[in-house]
Order: structure tokens, then C-alpha cells, then sequence
């Protein structure tokens, strides 16, 4: 039986909340199984250089670093859009929230930020291919509006 557009998107979406379950739970050896090996993931979080990871291992590596000092943490998807570009690539956005409890300064430095992915399907099955994030905002102490979502496929041409 073929897919439809419908089964396609459905399956990116549960894709996108497979990632936000494994980083919430910090299991990141699980990331192998939402990333291609060879993913690269760009990183702009505005107040800094840009940078990039590759692979599933630098990215859990980053992320788990970059949150042990918060005693909660839940990454909140909190829109998606998705668009087919034929039976097996895709692009979507994933608008997201990180609630965040730090313990040291008993504050909540929450981050706001957008993903724009590339996705593939490779054996019947989606994948993450590459990934750009962007942050949008900060709350909290040194709370900051950073702008607003570019469009960075736009910025990239060719991804």
C-alpha cells in the first residue's frame, strides 16, 4: 500500500516529537534513530559565533552539556510545519520552547528558538538530514528578544 501525503506527514511530526521525548528524557544515545550519521547541525544562537555539530553524538554531547546545570528542563514543541517536496524529502519548521529551572541561581532562564530541518526517507522510514536552529529569544534574568524567525533556507540557498 502507498503512503499518502497524509501518512508522510504524520510520520515527520511523530519524527520531530521522537526528538523532543529523547532530549527530555536526556537519552542520548536514541538520537541515531531520529538523525542520519552523517547530519550536519547548524547552531546560532545570536549572542555568539555560529557554529556547527556532525553527527548524532556531537549534538547529544552539546545539549546534554549545555543543560546540566538545570535541575528541570522540558524542550516544548510548540508549532510544526512540514512540506513534502516529493515521495521521499521534506522541509519543516519546529517553533520551540525549553522551560528551564536553573539551580544555582533558582531562576528560569527560558529559551525560545526555531528549527528548520531537512528530512529524507530512506527504506520507507524518515529521518532528520540536516538541521539549522535559531534562537529567538531568552527569559529570565538576562531575558532578551533576539528577532524574529528567519527564513534560513532563504539565507542558505542550495539546503
Amino acid at each position: 500500500m502507498a503512503d499518502t501525503e497524509t501518512d508522510d506527514v504524520v510520520a515527520i511530526w511523530r519524527l520531530q516529537s521522537s526528538y523532543a521525548d529523547i532530549v527530555n528524557r536526556r537519552a542520548w544515545p536514541e538520537l541515531h534513530g531520529v538523525f542520519l550519521p552523517d547530519i550536519t547541525i547548524d547552531l546560532d544562537i545570536v549572542t555568539a559565533e555560529p557554529f556547527q555539530l556532525v553527527g548524532p553524538d556531537a549534538l547529544g554531547s552539546f545539549v546534554g552539556e549545555s543543560i546540566e546545570k538545570f535541575d528541570h528542563f522540558s524542550f516544548v514543541i510548540l508549532n510544526t510545519v512540514v512540506d513534502l517536496e516529493g515521495d521521499d524529502r521534506a522541509k519543516g519548521r519546529i517553533f520551540m520552547m525549553e522551560v528551564r529551572h536553573e539551580t544555582a541561581t533558582d531562576t528560569w532562564p527560558n529559551a525560545l528558538g526555531v528549527y528548520q530541518d531537512q528530512y529524507v526517507k530512506r527504506d520507507g522510514r524518515w529521518w532528520i538530514e540536516s538541521r539549522r536552529y535559531r534562537s529567538l529569544a531568552r527569559q529570565g534574568p538576562e531575558g532578551v528578544v533576539l528577532g524574529p524567525a528567519p527564513n534560513l533556507w532563504e539565507i542558505h540557498p542550495g539546503a
